[in-house]
């Protein structure tokens, strides 16, 4: 046996250390629930003052619970794209929520769809390895479980039960589910519940298959989303506090939720699958306003304490809950304020699972990893958002380390980008640029534009030279006919 120096054994002890870190450990299974406009303060672990989400709450203090994580739209569709591709969804063409429809449409709104040519996280991860399973809400095509555009399974899901876009009639009963391209027909029960069953079922054939598989599990939720229908005996537990049915109703599906969430946890670790997963909490984007369309009379959810809305480009329109736990990777008890985005979930799977990821594809988000563990993280690229349709003003907003600036852009509202707006959409002339510390007025009350001309320049300059590269790589539409 050979004698080494004590400068070797350290070395050795330190490559121990590392090799047991979270950058060396196992590959992590992966689980996603994506809750559909939950309000950045609907949970109990986000200052709700009456919702109870033990489940969720458990899964905070067992892990990492997010200050400031952001989606990557403030509305559905385009924020389910921008989490699977780790883009801007504006890159891949999907600019706005998905309506059904075959016929054509001036703005070419029917061609929207995932296109093929996207990378998805389901597809590396399948690719190295990875079950992959969708169960919820689609909502990334305008033709759904039809020849014409590509489907769940195209984007690389080897099971998927899904809808095109709300369970109808509502949460309660759907009779719109479909399972790789059969349609279900009705469902009894509600629909959050429905979705953890088929993934629960899906997810016990797996491992009685091989209990070693990794998976990529994703669980988008139609909840707390319009219609809402809630389960009876969580609406009676919110009566007393609520100062409506209706409101009583909206808690009770946030309350849903976490159940939900409850039952699969309680299954992974049945199956013990629990302490290697990677398991996520989020939403798609902000709360939908009170009363905004005749359904949305239960709409109760709360962006406490920002500013605005669902469809805003205020941090309420996408700042949203973002909750991480993994026993085997992450330290447990942590309250994180670095800025983190959906966009960020394809390199960190991707890391995670050791899937390659293209070399030529070009990225918004980032390898997080290092957070999972404790450490510090310098986002390079700002999170930067787009969005043509906006109910404020400004449609333009960037979040830069302690900063979020907002713009105006001299363009009329629109909900898709097609061949005869395109140019007009790459020329824009940004105009009236609001800076908000962010870190300190967290509700963007106090515009500091002006204040320090230097840093207004630098900021409008950055900004300007964002919107003009995400616009010239974004996929724009041919109306049929054009």
């Amino acid at each position: 046996m050979k004698n080494y120096p004590s400068s070797c054994i350290l070395l050795a002890a330190l490559v121990t250390i590392v090799c047991t870190s979270v950058f060396a450990a196992e590959r992590p299974n992966i689980v996603v629930f994506l809750c559909d406009d939950l309000g950045y303060g609907d949970l109990e672990c986000y200052g709700h003052p009456h919702i109870k989400t033990p489940h969720l709450n458990k899964l905070a203090a067992e892990g990492i619970r997010f200050t400031d994580c952001y989606s990557t739209a403030p509305v559905c569709s385009p924020s389910r794209v921008g989490l699977l591709t780790g883009r801007s969804p504006n890159r891949a063409g999907v600019y706005d929520w998905i309506p059904p429809g075959n016929k054509p449409r001036p703005d070419a709104r029917e061609q929207v769809h995932l296109r093929r040519s996207e990378t998805t996280i389901a597809q590396l991860l399948k690719d190295a390895g990875y079950a992959t399973c969708v169960s919820g809400k689609w909502h990334c095509n305008a033709q759904f479980n039809a020849a014409s555009q590509p489907q769940p399974g195209d984007a690389g899901f080897d099971h998927w039960m899904a809808t095109q876009n709300n369970a109808a009639p509502s949460h309660r009963n759907p009779v719109n589910y479909v399972r790789n391209g059969k349609p279900v027909g009705k469902l009894e029960g509600y629909s959050c519940n429905l979705a953890v069953a088929e993934a629960e079922r899906w997810l016990e054939a797996l491992t009685k298959a091989d209990p070693e598989q990794p998976f990529f599990l994703f669980v988008p939720f139609h909840e707390p989303h319009e219609p809402v229908a809630s389960p009876e005996d969580l609406v009676a537990q919110y009566r007393d506090v609520a100062k409506s049915e209706k409101q009583a109703e909206y808690f009770a599906n946030v309350a849903n939720v976490d159940r939900a969430v409850g039952s699969l946890m309680a299954k992974l670790k049945a199956l013990d699958r629990d302490q290697n997963t990677l398991v996520i909490f989020t939403s798609d984007n902000g709360p939908e306003t009170l009363s905004r369309y005749i359904r949305a009379d239960r709409s109760f959810g709360v962006a406490t304490p920002l500013r605005g809305m669902k469809l805003w480009t205020t941090d309420a329109g996408f700042r949203v809950a973002g909750i991480m736990r993994w026993p085997k990777g992450i330290m447990p008890g942590q309250t994180v304020n670095t800025p983190v985005s959906a966009l960020d979930f394809l390199p960190t799977f991707a890391a995670l699972g050791e899937a390659k990821v293209p070399d030529a594809l070009a990225l918004d988000g980032m390898d997080v990893r290092a957070l999972l563990s404790g450490d510090e993280i310098t986002r390079e690229k700002p999170l930067f958002w787009v969005f043509f349709n906006a109910i404020n003003e400004q449609r333009v907003a960037m979040r830069d380390g302690d900063f979020k600036v907002l713009a105006k852009v001299d363009l009329p509202k629109m909900q898709n980008v097609h061949a005869g707006v395109a140019e007009k959409v790459r020329n824009a002339t940004l105009s009236e640029v609001a800076i908000f510390n962010i870190r300190e007025d967290i509700d963007e009350s106090e515009n500091l534009a002006g204040k320090d001309a230097a840093q207004t320049k630098a900021f409008t300059e950055k900004l300007t030279k964002m919107y003009r590269e995400l616009t010239a790589d974004s996929h724009v539409w041919t109306p049929v006919g054009k």
